[in-house]
């Protein structure tokens, strides 16, 4: 069993706030902490926790922020042999305000060392021999597309944050893997619709191709080629935190597909997984003795 992730590594500063600011408002947060973070490496935490052979692909600076990050993710079990460390650059950093008694959430993110990613980095055996490899968009785009261009096996890409997707690096995507509103921006549309009939149709027209439109406390939305749309509902539970769960998403979902399994059947235990992820603090489970 292999899954790669290629992409991000952060530090995060985590401030819980009543509520969220709007637009040049600020609030005042009850406290301030830190802990790992980034879409790819939280992915990468994800997956590991579900599975063995877990690999990551990525930067951080040649700095302490970098250190942690790195052996966080190795004491989960991910084999970080493909993170390099990016002298004269700083690791990536995000801030994350979030609101208490909704736990949803504010992220700003800094890419540093994310962003000096190159093909080169990607088009590497852990890539190339990997049963699935996850991307996302936290990294330059010419990287996403070296790594899918390299894979031999399954491609998943979660488009966040959205931006132009080349035709190119679609033809080479096996399962795509946004949210609603970033469906929605890569459609050229205004906001996400509620019918999902009408979702589903944007989906399709980014790609043919199968694609799985995360939906939050909704659960999620298989769209595949020929197929009538199906809604995979989440389970009920009592919400913490939402930071993460897309990435625990995208983590699970690609354990269940190199585990051989059909696509609506790895959306249910993904939504599963991700729902399970919103009831502790932070985008990443805590870790316990002999739990990755």
């Amino acid at each position: 069993m292999t899954v790669t992730v290629a992409g991000s590594l952060n530090a995060d500063l985590i401030v819980p706030v009543d509520r969220l600011p709007g637009r040049g408002e600020t609030v005042v947060g009850r406290s301030a902490t830190t802990g790992p973070g980034g879409k790819g490496a939280n992915q990468a935490a994800a997956a590991a926790g579900l599975a063995a052979g877990v690999a990551m692909v990525g930067r951080v600076g040649d700095d302490e922020a970098g250190r942690r990050q790195v052996a966080e993710l190795a004491g989960r079990g991910v084999d970080v042999s493909g993170v390099r460390p990016t002298p004269g650059v700083p690791t990536g950093a995000a801030t994350v305000a979030v609101e208490q008694g909704t736990g949803e959430n504010l992220i700003v993110v800094a890419p540093g060392a994310n962003g000096q990613v190159t093909p080169a980095d990607v088009e590497v055996a852990a890539v190339r021999e990997a049963g699935v490899v996850l991307l996302q968009l936290e990294i330059p785009l010419p990287a996403v597309e070296a790594a899918a261009r390299a894979a031999h096996g399954l491609v998943v890409l979660n488009p966040a944050p959205p931006q132009p997707l080349p035709t190119g690096l679609l033809d080479r995507v096996d399962v795509l893997v946004p949210n609603e509103w970033e469906v929605a921006a890569l459609a050229g549309a205004d906001a996400p619709p509620e019918d999902t009939d009408a979702l589903a149709a944007l989906a399709r027209r980014v790609t043919p191709g199968p694609v799985v439109v995360t939906l939050g406390a909704r659960g999620a939305l298989v769209v595949e080629p020929g197929a009538a749309p199906e809604l995979v509902p989440a389970p009920t539970v009592a919400v913490v935190d939402t930071t993460g769960a897309g990435d625990c998403f995208c983590g699970a979902l690609c354990v269940a597909l190199d585990a051989g399994a059909a696509l609506p059947d790895a959306v249910r235990s993904a939504v599963a997984a991700a729902a399970e992820s919103t009831t502790w603090p932070g985008a990443r489970r805590p870790t316990e003795p002999g739990r990755p």
